[in-house]
């Protein structure tokens, strides 16, 4: 079967009508606009940032040449010092979504119990990075596959590596895809870098090499560089090829527009690298590497006087004229002061631009109360609303593929049923505060709201069930002593009631 001939999606829903070029060039095209495009840059540079990647690393000391221009200097303190508030960023708001176990709702018991099941800790690990990556890429994707052993499992990919075809231009209906990744292999004993590439429309997996532009069938192990999701057997014992109906990766955006955290933050976070390690280049340049004025040097070659200064310590001079010799510095004053200003600007502003929060934040001094508490995180909770948007859609998406799954495994059909995914936002409260206003809203609000709201409940449901146990215990306890004649007499305060 030839690549045009497997593909589902043909150029023609793709692009104008009319175009003379096939659907092999189309996507060879794409792909290499794609590779460099700004956005797919950003999405990279978001990945490299958080693993403590970033441009300073990169940077060298230049200087005025003699011609004018700036030059690279090698020869004077050059720091590169990383202080990775963007990480934080990331790491705060994932958390703070996703950090703590969602909770699933609704009125068929069965149902429940089997979404549970697939929404184990495992996929809690796995929505959780995928959140991460959605935030360094603005965009990530989920992948439902089944395992060796049958089970339904997911794995994420980064935006980076994902190229879509999208039908409409809100970016909800998933057409087609490209996925680009790179791999080691080797070319005799050499190792080298090799790109592959895998396309998904609904026939399936279509898998190529990206040589030099061009895509070539990886019929590595394989008949045909073209394979189902999935595969069952016959009462015959023959492989059955199965598909899904809709393409199955489902994006998990940060926001709607698909913007990269970082793309809110990097010039700030750049110049916080800058300024920290300028500072350090500043400290460190002593009288042996800092501007010095010669008097009379006993000597023509500069490159000797700061080889020998350097080796030995030691400045010859002379006296000629009645003019003696010297050495003296020209030494810039590091005002300390002005550095830790504009540094302490600059992590502010990264809070404020990327909608985190300050954890050492003032109002936390003493008992904040927790008025203060929902100030600060004031606007990480606004960022997340529009996270947890882009989420709920994700998960509709996502319940397809499940209730498609349940069916095909007989487990039955619950495509009709409805179902809440309530996320449990990690925030810091002033429990002591929480728990009062919930012993005065006895009588005024029902035993059920009290429970759900409590800071030490995690499951309402369970934690009703067991008062009702603990209350139907007490009333057994007390019905058997007051029927039971061989009961152990009551104790009161103040003495046995035998001796009354």
């Amino acid at each position: 079967m030839s690549f045009v001939d497997s593909m589902m999606f043909k150029v023609s829903n793709l692009i104008l009508q009319g175009a003379q070029i096939s659907d092999k060039q189309f996507l060879e095209r794409e792909i290499e606009k794609w590779k460099g495009s700004p956005q797919r840059v950003m999405q990279i540079k978001g990945h490299l940032y958080y693993d403590n990647d970033h441009d300073i690393l990169h940077r060298k000391r230049q200087m005025i040449g003699e011609d004018g221009k700036l030059v690279d200097v090698d020869n004077v303190p050059n720091n590169r010092l990383i202080d990775n508030q963007f990480a934080k960023l990331v790491n705060q708001k994932a958390n703070y979504l996703l950090g703590k176990p969602f909770v699933v709702d609704g009125e068929n018991e069965r149902y429940i119990e089997l979404l549970k099941d697939v929404f184990n800790k495992k996929f809690m690990k796995t929505l959780k990075n995928a959140g991460k990556l959605a935030l360094e890429c603005g965009i990530s994707w989920l992948y439902p596959y089944y395992t060796e052993t049958g089970e339904l499992a997911f794995r994420t990919f980064p935006g980076y590596e994902i190229l879509p075809f999208w039908k409409d231009t809100e970016h909800t209906q998933l057409e087609a895809a490209v996925r680009l990744y790179l791999v080691i292999g080797y070319q005799g004993t050499t190792p080298t870098v090799i790109e592959k590439v895998e396309i998904y429309d609904l026939e399936g997996v279509h898998r190529f090499v990206l040589d030099g532009g061009a895509l070539i069938p990886d019929l590595e192990g394989a008949d045909s560089n073209t394979a189902p999701y999935a595969s069952m057997m016959d009462e015959n014992g023959n492989t059955i090829p199965l598909n899904w109906e809709r393409v199955p990766l489902i994006p998990i955006k940060y926001n709607d527009c698909e913007i990269p955290l970082l793309k809110k933050v990097k010039t700030l976070q750049d110049a916080l690298n800058v300024m920290l390690s300028d500072f350090e280049n500043n400290m460190q340049e002593d009288p042996r590497n800092t501007v010095l004025v010669l008097k009379n040097y006993d000597g023509t070659n500069l490159g000797e006087f700061r080889k020998n200064l350097s080796t030995f310590g030691v400045v010859k001079v002379r006296t000629v004229d009645g003019a003696d010799g010297g050495v003296e510095t020209l030494e810039i004053q590091v005002n300390s002061e002005n550095y830790k200003v504009i540094i302490e600007l600059l992590k502010k502003a990264i809070i404020e631009n990327g909608m985190g929060y300050d954890a050492k934040d003032d109002r936390l001094n003493g008992n904040p109360n927790q008025m203060n508490i929902r100030s600060m995180y004031s606007d990480v909770d606004l960022d997340a609303n529009d996270m947890e948007s882009e989420l709920q859609a994700a998960f509709e998406e996502l319940l397809w593929f499940i209730n498609t799954h349940f069916v095909n495994s007989g487990m039955g059909d619950f495509s009709g049923e409805d179902v809440t995914i309530i996320f449990n936002r990690d925030v810091l409260i002033n429990e002591g505060e929480v728990i009062q206003n919930c012993k005065d809203s006895v009588g005024i609000l029902s035993d059920e709201t009290i429970v759900a709201n409590h800071p030490w409940v995690d499951d309402p449901a369970a934690e009703m069930k067991r008062l009702e146990d603990q209350k139907q215990k007490e009333q057994d306890r007390i019905a058997q002593q007051q029927y039971d004649p061989f009961a152990p007499p009551q104790q009161q305060q103040g003495g046995d009631l035998n001796n009354d």
